[in-house]
């Protein structure tokens, strides 16, 4: 087996190879256990200092590397900025540079502006993990979808997953694209056409825009937040009429023709992609994915601090 990833920075999927993908989904199988224990500190990472650097607005994301960093006895700088302050690479630059003159091994970043990871690895000399940049990549959040899924049914290479919602604004879509893919699952998408980008099925993937067709096909359906943040102009007439006719009820999933598995990234707008019945469901593995993001994130923490010189 190996035991060492290709890349020396985690800025996106694309860069990771299937091997890459197993090997941190078998680490993070090693952490599960760790965290389900009395005791779930190991001293993995003493000796490392990690800053995270979050530029955007970020709970759960930020929340869970920190546990995961503390779960591996890391040392931890945190340091959130509003995004208007760092518009430029030099900021961003001078930025990090502060922090690294402390130190710093690695750094985990958020930040509004896509490439800003992949940017500051040229830059720096600190491993870099992208914790998300714009509507560009999210890598971890990608790897313990996969990973729940791979939980549920063993392996992932030929289930059918469909990804339902704003395709065209979130990194998470992405990202799990490509992860996806390279472990065998077929992917589909499926929401009105304005949330769709246009250049999608160059990925491999199908679009759908009839959400109970989309469920009926797939094995997985993962429910994507409506980033009305992102959004500079209407995409639909209204939440309502997208809950209508994209949003997933008790109702539509009992509809079925088989039982399928829910999935949400998160945070859940609830009543508007999905209802409070179907979150909270048996067929839903949305509590499942918070706790395998720990493990995801303390494997990949783990792997890269590895190749610290």
């Amino acid at each position: 087996m190996m035991n060492k990833l290709s890349v020396n920075h985690l800025l996106g999927i694309k860069y990771l190879t299937k091997a890459d993908i197993n090997l941190i989904f078998e680490t993070a199988d090693h952490f599960k256990e760790v965290i389900n224990r009395p005791i779930k500190k190991v001293p993995s990472l003493r000796d490392i200092t990690i800053a995270n650097l979050f530029f955007e607005n970020s709970t759960r994301t930020k929340l869970s590397f920190e546990i995961a960093e503390k779960r591996l006895s890391a040392d931890i700088l945190n340091f959130s900025s509003s995004s208007s302050s760092v518009t430029k690479g030099e900021t961003l630059i001078d930025t990090v540079n502060n922090i690294l003159s402390m130190k710093v091994d690695m750094v985990v970043m958020r930040h509004p502006n896509p490439g800003a990871a992949d940017f500051l690895s040229k830059h720096v000399d600190a491993k870099i993990i992208n914790a998300g940049d714009g509507a560009h990549e999210h890598p971890t959040q990608a790897l313990l979808d996969s990973f729940s899924i791979r939980e549920k049914y063993d392996d992932l290479k030929g289930k059918n997953v469909v990804i339902v919602g704003d395709i065209i604004h979130s990194r998470v879509a992405l990202s799990n694209i490509f992860c996806l893919k390279k472990l065998g699952a077929n992917v589909r998408v499926c929401g009105p056409l304005t949330l769709i980008p246009k250049h999608i099925a160059s990925l491999g993937v199908e679009v759908m825009t009839n959400l109970k067709d989309a469920l009926n096909w797939c094995d997985v359906a993962m429910m994507l937040r409506i980033q009305l943040e992102r959004q500079n102009m209407k995409f639909f007439p209204s939440l309502r009429e997208y809950s209508m006719q994209y949003g997933l009820d008790k109702q539509l999933l009992d509809s079925l023709d088989k039982e399928i598995t829910v999935m949400h990234p998160g945070p859940i707008n609830r009543g508007v992609e999905i209802t409070s019945d179907v979150a909270d469901s048996k067929q839903s593995i949305i509590l499942e994915q918070v706790q395998n993001g720990v493990a995801i994130r303390m494997a990949v923490l783990y792997l890269l601090a590895g190749k610290i010189e």
